[in-house]
């Protein structure tokens, strides 16, 4: 089943929300909490980390386009072929700099770049992915989006019959069972966004977590079952959202990235005032940033999100019909 003309809103919505949240965390990557307190950013800035021009967005976009433009090209659902292809369009953009807005790489992390290295030796794709505790950083969750979307009918309420591909698509680079949760909970709340759009956030956020909870806590899989506790300050959504903002981590832990993307989008009110703050956290701001700005960018819609800040945005037409074009219609 295809795109509606409604869904394909929301697509583009939250795939700009996510490019968008990741530019403005470039140019301050690695800074502290408390040097951002002290220059804060709050307008689309250039330079800085990675010496790029103001829009320039990183591999977590890149690696989020290269995944929509598989989705598009899929008859069916993945199979293992399939997965080939998508770490085939991972290893052009890490050798060749496709999917990226200048045609180089300026930025890679240390275990989607092992991955991909691994499946150019052969190694079977959804084996490539590290399954150490040390593999647990933010690497799968931040290019998991277009999947959540693509695969929303199984996702969103009581249905997991999805789940299993989330899980395969985060291996690709992140195997351990928190990395699968993380993009799991993710695109559960991705899922039920896109359903439950007229409801208020707090309620779209619990009925969510609710959901992943349930499956999580019922899930055959041992590591999968116990790995959940990790997530555990989620599930008491009322007292998570209460916490003080030092009581927030921003690093490129998956944990941490997926915690502080939600806290952020209860505590704002707005898609700017959302990844604004998710990006002033400091340390792994693009990442943070991007999370944090497919949730806003979903649920307050794509006018919402700053046109002069969009204005920026290299290859942005591109961008956005591979949003629409996520699942074909004849599937």
């Amino acid at each position: 089943m295809g795109f509606n003309k409604r869904e394909c809103f929301q697509a583009v919505s939250a795939i700009m929300g996510l490019v968008v949240g990741d530019a403005l965390g470039v140019p301050v990557e690695f800074k502290s909490r408390d040097e951002l307190k002290e220059n804060p950013v709050d307008a689309m800035i250039g330079y800085g980390t990675h010496n790029q021009p103001p829009g320039t967005w990183s591999d977590d976009s890149s690696m989020v386009i290269a995944t929509m433009e598989w989705l598009g090209e899929l008859m069916e659902f993945p199979c293992e072929e399939d997965y080939k292809l998508l770490m085939d369009k991972f290893s052009n953009w890490l050798l060749y700099g496709d999917y990226t807005p200048y045609g180089e790489i300026f930025d890679c992390g240390i275990s989607t770049n092992r991955a991909i290295m691994s499946y150019g030796k052969g190694i079977e794709p959804v084996k490539c992915g590290g399954t150490t505790d040390y593999d647990n950083g933010n690497g799968s969750l931040m290019r998991i989006l277009p999947a959540a979307i693509s695969f929303r009918n199984g996702l969103a309420f009581q249905k997991n019959n999805r789940a299993d591909l989330i899980f395969h698509i985060s291996a690709l680079t992140h195997a351990h069972a928190r990395s699968k949760i993380g993009c799991l909970i993710y695109s559960k709340l991705i899922a039920s966004m896109m359903y439950l759009s007229k409801e208020g956030k707090m309620e779209i956020v619990e009925k969510s977590l609710g959901y992943s909870k349930d499956f999580l806590e019922k899930h055959n899989v041992a590591d999968i079952s116990y790995e959940s506790k990790e997530y555990g300050r989620l599930w008491d959504l009322k007292s998570f959202k209460e916490l003080n903002e030092n009581e927030i981590k921003s690093s490129g832990y998956v944990v941490d990235t997926l915690e502080a993307a939600i806290w952020c989008f209860l505590n704002t009110d707005s898609y700017a005032e959302c990844v604004l703050k998710a990006v002033n956290l400091g340390q792994d701001t693009d990442t943070v940033g991007a999370v944090a700005g497919g949730i806003a960018g979903l649920y307050y819609g794509y006018e919402n999100i700053p046109k002069k800040w969009l204005a920026f945005i290299p290859k942005r037409e591109w961008i956005e019909e591979l949003a629409t074009k996520m699942l074909p219609h004849k599937r």
